[in-house]
């Protein structure tokens, strides 16, 4: 063949089936060529004429070589059977998007639904996804299925963690980072040790915690959700180990991090960080230090979360958590028992929640007041599994 004729033996579908086969969108495709993101579109659509120049790009963009389409006629005919065979799918069009809107919506349920509930509803979804995995599909659309099921897999550590299943918890866990290193998903990977900082923190392993969050900081793209989540994270580790200054320098960072940060479009996506999450970290946080300013962070966040047009009872148990361990330290332990007994009866503590509880019923009864029995009794009487 000669290189003449190269661009009446390459279809600009050819082109875009190379190009999806190695994973490539336009945009980056784009950025490794000379030519616009336009044009390269117009010549994988038949709108543009290939000519040898356009072929000879893709060929080095894509490191690939141009012996992929100059070879003699049998084996430039298998090189472009291979082309259309890894650009064959039995996945429908918007199965994937689906899937993935699925995901958010999952995420964005965690805050107000049971964990045992969403679980049910994360696997009847990695299930479907399982299918699709099994299914014939472009090396674009298996990296889309590795990210989903990675978050899938991730949501469902989560809420195993909640529940204080913690061999599932790890299981998942251990999936999610495996599926973030095979599709290069640097954010999955954060959250996977976010996540497991967080089991750390609510089982007692302060220092493992704060050394999972600093691990998650290096690995998270810069000012991303899971970057920010880890640095709060690694405060809050801190404040257990009672170390002031390193727990103010990450509240800090924190304060600087969101400051000027948009509300995202969900507020109560769990990979999402919303802003006002930031008031209820310090409220936590301060709680967890000792700090007399704890108290009136704790009723601002309360404020909020009563006037907040979403209903957010999980959070609103725990910023009574929180604000019960600040009244403690403020050395009012009667008001400590009130708001303490009104995130129990609220029904909304998951295990992961139950030492918080504890804390606070041990710094009442630790100042003699003879309510703590009340908060306690009512505790086993709404989580009588404990």
């Amino acid at each position: 063949m000669n290189p003449g004729d190269l661009n009446s033996a390459i279809s600009g579908a050819r082109l875009r089936a190379a190009r999806e086969a190695a994973g490539l969108s336009l945009s980056a495709l784009a950025a490794r060529t000379h030519y616009s993101k336009a044009l390269l579109g117009m010549l994988e659509t038949g709108q543009r004429q290939v000519w040898p120049e356009h072929v000879s790009a893709y060929a080095d963009a894509l490191g690939i070589g141009c012996a992929l389409f100059v070879e003699p006629s049998d084996g430039e005919q298998a090189a472009a059977e291979w082309i259309e065979r890894v650009a064959l799918s039995d996945i429908g069009g918007d199965a994937l998007d689906r899937l993935e809107l699925a995901v958010d919506d999952l995420a964005a349920a965690y805050p107000t639904t049971p964990p045992g509930e969403l679980l049910v509803r994360i696997r009847q979804h990695l299930g479907y996804a399982g299918r699709l995995m099994d299914s014939r599909k472009t090396l674009t659309q298996h990296r889309r299925l590795l990210v989903t099921v990675g978050w899938l897999s991730l949501l469902a550590s989560t809420c195993h963690i909640d529940l204080g299943e913690l061999p599932a918890a790890a299981a998942r866990g251990h999936l999610a980072w495996k599926l973030a290193d095979e599709a290069g998903h640097r954010e999955i990977a954060a959250w996977c040790l976010e996540t497991r900082a967080w089991q750390q923190l609510t089982g007692g392993g302060f220092a493992a915690a704060a050394e999972l969050s600093r691990a998650a900081q290096v690995i998270a793209p810069d000012d991303s959700s899971a970057f920010i989540q880890a640095t709060a994270q690694e405060g809050r580790a801190l404040a257990r180990l009672g170390d002031r200054e390193g727990t103010y320098g990450a509240l800090r960072r924190v304060a600087r991090l969101v400051s000027g940060l948009n509300v995202p479009d969900r507020p109560e996506h769990h990979f999402r960080y919303d802003p006002a999450k930031s008031d209820a970290y310090v409220a936590t946080t301060l709680a967890w230090l000792g700090d007399p300013a704890a108290e009136s962070y704790a009723r601002h966040v309360l404020a909020d979360l009563a006037g907040a047009a979403f209903v957010r009872p999980r959070r609103i148990a725990s910023a009574n958590l929180d604000l019960g361990l600040a009244l403690v330290v403020a050395d009012k332990p009667d008001e400590a028992a009130d708001v303490a007994l009104t995130a129990v009866e609220s029904g909304r503590l998951v295990p992961s929640n139950y030492w918080r509880v504890a804390e606070v019923v041990s710094g009442i009864e630790g100042r003699g007041v003879a309510d703590a029995a009340i908060v306690r009794e009512a505790f086993r009487d709404i989580y009588p599994s404990t």
